[in-house]
């Protein structure tokens, strides 16, 4: 379904495209359409081929070599950036990780390096990718986003400390939103329910998830990554500069059933 927003001219750079099933792709797809001008990052030198072979798709050949837990390379990238481009309009963040024994299970199992490891990666990660690219927003403003899910809030067994990864993040949303809102840079996050990527599939129960989503929200029916991209579109676009520190659900509704 074509969406008419106007991004030409506008320039982002995306850290979390994995693969054609991750959410932060379909974005890209969105953005591209839109005009907008990308460039993106990946983890390894192993997983440059995958990402170059996608956004190749978008007549893009802008990638830098980035673990977002790096600070380092997170600054590397900014720098690089600012030398190309001078300045940038969006960010999104769509980076998250758990160790695979930390998900299913009690959730009082989890081991003080798997807490870490799922908090360093999937939150704390905003930190220091808002902290070096605001700036380059500084003197027009510009748009960051961040990927979340209900399990913020609410418990889905095995989902685990991603639930707590999630959290963390949605409280940085609001923490940076206030920091650089003066500045005229907005920071928002999607709560996008149960998208069938290859992360999801690693998480136990999550066909129960996408089953109870579909069959208790108001619109009876999973919602699709264009949904979301359309959303962050939005977000990313001059069309919400009046929003900020907003948790925006993508859930069909689901979030606001009790039963």
């Amino acid at each position: 379904m074509p969406v008419s927003i106007d991004m030409t001219g506008k320039k982002g750079v995306v850290f979390g495209v994995a693969n054609q099933r991750s959410i932060a792709w379909v974005i890209s797809q969105r953005l591209a359409e839109a005009g907008a001008e990308l460039a993106f990052t990946y983890q390894t030198e192993r997983l440059r081929a995958p990402v170059e072979k996608l956004t190749s798709q978008l007549g893009t050949s802008t990638l830098f070599e980035c673990d977002a837990t790096d600070e380092e390379q997170v600054k590397a990238v900014y720098d690089k950036i600012a030398s190309d481009w001078g300045s940038l309009d969006f960010i999104v963040h769509s980076v998250a990780y758990a160790e695979r024994d930390d998900l299913g299970g009690p959730f009082s199992d989890v081991s003080l390096q798997g807490f870490r490891t799922a908090l360093e990666a999937s939150a704390y990660t905003l930190v220091p990718i808002a902290r070096y690219g605001a700036p380059l927003m500084a003197e027009s403003g510009g748009s960051i986003i961040a990927m979340t899910f209900d399990a913020s809030v609410k418990v889905y067994p095995g989902y685990n400390i991603m639930g707590t990864a999630k959290a963390a993040l949605e409280n940085e949303v609001r923490q940076l939103a206030a920091e650089f809102g003066p500045s005229g840079v907005r920071v928002n996050a999607i709560s996008a329910g149960p998208l069938p990527t290859l992360a999801a599939r690693s998480i136990p129960g999550f066909n129960d998830m996408r089953r109870a989503h579909q069959e208790r929200s108001p619109l009876k029916r999973p919602i699709t990554h264009d949904e979301v991209a359309n959303t962050a579109l939005f977000l990313l676009s001059d069309l919400s500069t009046g929003t900020t520190g907003a948790i925006i659900p993508v859930d069909a509704g689901y979030g606001i059933m009790a039963l």
